[in-house]
């Protein structure tokens, strides 16, 4: 069953929230976050991003980079940008898109959880990227970064939440730069926090739905911690890092798509001719055209768009990985016609966040960067929950959700 704690929170006071709070570090490049930060110094970039502190093409994994960030830490702190909490606390966290509003608890979950498998993974992690977290958290000694959880919905604790929204203040309301909302309310009330930590110890389970290397990274740095502290017993913050749970009927993912550079041989004719084989193949034209089913996929192809429906008994149904469609377009496409066997290492390929709508697929092809696109129906959170019960493993980059959690709307210490 599942563990949380309240934890006496890192934030900023309340006028200079929308100022530190920023995107997460492993969504913009070092360019970007130089860019984005520019004149405002109390991004929270200058912490999970310090590279962007020193001149340009700075290696941002080097020492004086991860020392950097403890210096930024800790000067944000002397300067009251960013102050603890006087007591334990959990804070809910909503975000709005497109008028739709979603509701997390942000707790300390269990280092315990996550090595017994009570918090359940569906992606493979790196271990150069695990490392470089494990840096930045040994460094700073603390969880600067929430990750994204989610749990099977409790109505209890959805009306909690409710109440806690309707009844108190939000702490933290505003819209970002990229017109979502972002609302932070400060549970302290010891009675509330009860109720809520009791009725996640019945949660079976929780699951990453992001932020795979940081939750890892967390917990091994929660372990090595143990490993030096011999006689602790359980209740120390190292045992404990960041995260946000929401509900998963509040949780939408959105496509993860894919543009292949070439053709590996074939004529867009002999493509479409070997795609018959195993689709059923409809030419759209030249407006755009969306998955609106699974098994269904929008190709862009020589300036016009094809949907392709996987033909029955092309794909298993009950196998949790086969019956995705990134798997299904893995086997049938990519690998089949295209010769691309590892998407994880091969250059031909590149994957397109849904957020950006399908017009960038058309544009990298009309560009002539690449040569073909392809659209995918979105996994749902049920499939997602069946991997990871199963302990299986989602093909790379098979989800996307949205909106990114802001970092820098309270951090977790280590001590």
């Amino acid at each position: 069953m599942a563990i949380i704690k309240p934890f006496k929170g890192v934030r900023p006071p309340k006028e200079l929230a929308q100022k530190v709070a920023s995107r997460p570090y492993d969504v913009l490049n070092s360019v970007e976050a130089r860019e984005e930060a520019k004149g405002n110094n109390y991004s929270l970039l200058r912490i999970i991003k310090p590279e962007i502190e020193f001149p340009e093409n700075t290696d941002e994994h080097s020492p004086e980079v991860y020392d950097k960030a403890v210096e930024n830490f800790k000067m944000f702190q002397s300067e009251d940008w960013l102050v603890q909490d006087k007591k334990d606390c959990l804070y809910v966290y909503a975000q709005t898109m497109n008028g739709r509003t979603q509701y997390g608890l942000v707790a300390a979950a269990s280092v315990d959880d996550y090595l017994n498998g009570v918090i359940k993974k569906h992606e493979l992690t790196r271990a150069d990227k695990e490392e470089d977290r494990m840096k930045h958290v040994r460094n700073t000694n603390a969880n600067v970064e929430p990750v994204f959880f989610s749990y099977p919905a409790v109505d209890q604790i959805d009306r909690i939440i409710k109440n806690v929204v309707e009844s108190k203040e939000a702490e933290y309301d505003f819209v970002a730069e990229d017109g979502f909302g972002h609302h932070f309310w400060v549970i302290d009330d010891e009675e509330t926090i009860g109720k809520l930590v009791a009725l996640f110890g019945n949660v079976p389970a929780t699951y990453v739905a992001d932020g795979h290397h940081r939750t890892a990274a967390a917990a091994l740095v929660g372990a090595e911690k143990r490993k030096q502290n011999p006689n602790y017993d359980g209740s120390e913050e190292f045992n404990y890092f960041l995260a946000v749970h929401f509900p998963d009927n509040q949780l939408q993912i959105i496509d993860y798509n894919r543009v292949v550079k070439d053709l590996n041989g074939l004529t867009a004719g002999e493509m479409l001719d070997k795609l018959a084989e195993d689709f059923d193949v409809e030419k759209i034209g030249s407006e755009i055209c969306k998955p609106d089913e699974l098994h269904t996929f929008s190709m862009y192809l020589e300036g016009s768009w094809y949907k392709l429906a996987a033909k029955s008994g092309r794909y298993d149904d009950n196998d949790p990985i086969g019956v995705l469609d990134v798997t299904i377009l893995s086997n049938m496409v990519l690998g089949k016609l295209l010769d691309i066997k590892d998407l994880r290492t091969d250059k031909r390929i590149d994957f397109v966040g849904g957020i950006r709508g399908l017009g960038e697929l058309k544009k990298r092809v009309d560009s002539g960067e690449m040569a073909v696109a392809f659209a995918l129906y979105p996994v749902s959170m049920q499939q997602l929950i069946n991997i990871a019960d199963t302990g299986n493993i989602m093909p790379p980059k098979t989800t996307w959700f949205e909106p990114k959690l802001r970092s820098g709307l309270v951090i977790h210490t280590l001590d």
